[in-house]
């Protein structure tokens, strides 16, 4: 049976005076929400800073164009250049505040979301426990705009973020994802959508698995979903793959990737969620619902054979990782290095 889920506090209109109350609470209970915003006193000082800093601005530059039309030189552009380099930069702080303002409305109707279905909303999480691929890349990891149960059987839902390199070389990267927990410790597999594939047909996961853990399914289902599992685990994947589960996995879940690893399952968005979206929520919680509790109970009997007693909930370490290979990509900037490398070292051969 599907869960009730309450959307208003995403779908009804809201006032200034209900954002502004929820940020004075917010702000008095030491709540998260204060640390992320200056609050609408910033707001209102940055406007009145900015006007008094408009009007001066514009006295100069009317000034300083005046003096470059008559005297070009260094100094006459200086005059007439800087203050619009300062309306500039304000203009820039002023979309970031406006921004911020923005960001308690969200955050109240995603606490009142939450609050309604029983759920815990946290703005963000840093270093999210959790063994799933994109979990364990690069560094100032965290959870962002996340809502997960207050009791129950656990589940995560929301935005991921991590970042890889530094400097000038630093990239943010950005998922939607959904965790929810199962009885048993499971094999390693991973479900990788054929939908969000990337040049020339690469994954875009950010782990590349070896070639011969990949297994072809019954039907339709390759065309969906590259299905990944410890090699000697065959069958135990399709154990717990069964046709209605991957009827499920197609219906509901074909845009995404899917990751079980120990007693998790993840779902994967390579772009993040727009989290004050109730479209978004409303599909992930039928996933949960139906490719969620499918998995759940195919699973609840699970043992791996490779143990030897049923009553262990483990996996053997054959089984618990997959193995890692080779991304498309690094072949291609290979096989491009390379090619560029001979056109040169032949050029200087014979040239």
């Amino acid at each position: 049976m599907a869960r009730r889920i309450v959307y208003d506090a995403l779908i009804f209109p809201t006032t200034r005076d209900e954002v502004r109350e929820f940020t004075r609470q917010s702000k008095a209970s030491g709540t998260d929400f204060s640390k992320s915003s200056g609050g609408a006193f910033g707001i209102i000082a940055f406007a009145f800073a900015g006007v008094f800093v408009l009007l001066i601005a514009s006295s100069f530059i009317s000034v300083g164009v005046r003096a470059f039309l008559e005297n070009p030189n260094p100094v006459s552009t200086l005059f007439a250049v800087f203050p619009l380099l300062v309306v500039a930069i304000l203009a820039v702080v002023g979309v970031s505040v406006f921004r911020n303002s923005n960001a308690w409305e969200k955050w109240m109707r995603l606490s009142r979301f939450a609050t309604a279905n029983g759920l815990i909303y946290s703005t963000q999480s840093p270093n999210p426990a959790y063994p799933g691929s994109i979990f364990t890349n690069g560094h100032s990891r965290r959870s962002i705009d996340h809502v997960r149960s207050a009791s129950g059987r656990f589940f995560d839902i929301g935005n991921y973020q991590y970042k890889t390199g530094s400097g000038k070389n630093e990239t943010t990267h950005n998922w939607g994802f959904m965790a929810f927990v199962l009885d048993r410790k499971l094999p390693h597999m991973v479900l990788d959508s054929t939908a969000n594939n990337g040049l020339f047909g690469g994954s875009n996961l950010p782990a590349t698995f070896a070639k011969g853990q990949r297994l072809s399914l019954e039907g339709d289902f390759d065309k969906y979903f590259a299905l990944y599992a410890p090699q000697s685990y065959e069958r135990d994947a399709l154990y717990v793959f069964t046709p209605d589960l991957m009827a499920l996995l197609i219906d509901e879940a074909a845009p995404f990737d899917v990751e079980i690893v120990d007693e998790w399952m993840f779902v994967y968005s390579s772009s993040p969620f727009t989290p004050q979206d109730p479209a978004h929520f409303q599909r992930l919680f039928r996933i949960l619902d139906t490719v969620g509790a499918k998995t759940l109970t195919q699973t609840d009997r699970y043992a791996d054979e490779r143990i030897g007693d049923p009553a262990i909930n483990l996996v053997a370490p054959q089984g618990a990782r997959l193995k890692r290979g080779i991304s498309v990509g690094s072949v291609v900037l290979v096989v491009v290095f390379v090619a560029i490398w001979g056109t040169s070292f032949l050029g200087d051969l014979f040239g």
